[in-house]
């Protein structure tokens, strides 16, 4: 049985992963902003815990409040995290800098926290939520990919690090599962120069009308946990390795072109034709914006 520590677990993967983690009998502390809102897990055998990335202080408190009741940390698992869609010209650099706080330098806070007594103890297993995006930049996407990249190639050089420590290091990298990051876009897209946006929407619906369930992520990080493998990178859902191939065939010069296709009929066409999927049903109407 595992002390596992999981942020960002009041919805989605983190609450699959919390669940599935539970109901195989490891100790699970499913932490969140606000847990006095948590209703799914209290059925289950899961403490809750108050824990916001973005603070120095919450990671310390929650990560000495785990420490103090179990005395180690086996498991760490960073999924908190958030996400925007706006091209870089229109997105504003709040919106940059939150991104970053909470997916990148969120997943930082936490790991110097656990890190040291891992150490110690020369055992221990932190796994990083990232995405197919974290390997793939589509126009719109730049704060979430951006956030995604930074902690792809963080979690890398980490993965060195602590290995002579016997501290194994994961990349979990989801595709499109049907979670509520999805449920909190607008509906309607707002006034933008750039054509990208509304296909990138297109794309995550037309994906969705096969939903893939965050259990099948939650169930894949338990399967880490468990195990005792060192790969890194774990592409998981029906679609992730898919994308992967589909831009790895291409160079970056076509892939730029592919996206920046001033012709969103062909490049809905196009997108059918190379993978399958058929976007136009969720096609919208963007209205132009006069810039920023």
């Amino acid at each position: 049985m595992a002390v596992v520590l999981i942020t960002g677990s009041s919805t989605g993967i983190g609450l699959a992963t919390a669940a599935a983690l539970a109901r195989a009998g490891h100790d699970v502390f499913a932490s969140m902003r606000n847990p006095d809102r948590s209703t799914e897990l209290r059925d289950l055998p899961v403490s809750l815990l108050r824990l916001d990335v973005d603070s120095d202080e919450s990671v310390r408190d929650a990560v000495g409040q785990v420490l103090t009741a179990r005395g180690h940390i086996d498991a760490l698992v960073n999924n908190a995290g958030v996400a925007f869609l706006g091209a870089v010209e229109e997105l504003h650099l709040d919106v940059f800098r939150q991104t970053m706080e909470t997916n990148f330098f969120g997943a930082l806070r936490t790991i110097q926290a656990v890190l040291p007594s891992m150490r110690e103890r020369r055992s221990g297993c932190i796994v990083n939520v990232t995405s197919v995006a974290g390997r793939i930049a589509v126009g719109s996407q730049a704060s979430y990919t951006a956030s995604k990249f930074a902690l792809e190639a963080a979690t890398e050089a980490l993965a060195q690090e602590v290995k002579p420590f016997n501290i194994r290091v994961a990349l979990v990298e989801p595709g499109v599962i049907h979670t509520a990051i999805f449920d909190k876009l607008p509906e309607d897209l707002p006034p933008t120069l750039y054509p990208q946006q509304a296909r990138i929407r297109a794309l995550f619906a037309a994906s969705l009308r096969n939903p893939v369930p965050p259990s099948v992520v939650g169930d894949a990080i338990r399967g880490i946990i468990e195990g005792d493998s060192w790969q890194l990178r774990y592409p998981v859902g029906p679609d992730a390795e898919p994308f992967l191939q589909w831009r790895a065939a291409m160079t970056d010069e076509q892939f730029i072109d592919y996206w920046a296709n001033p012709d969103d009929d062909a490049w809905y066409a196009q997108l059918q034709r190379d993978f399958g999927l058929d976007a136009r049903p969720f096609r919208q109407v963007r209205s132009v914006s006069r810039g920023i």
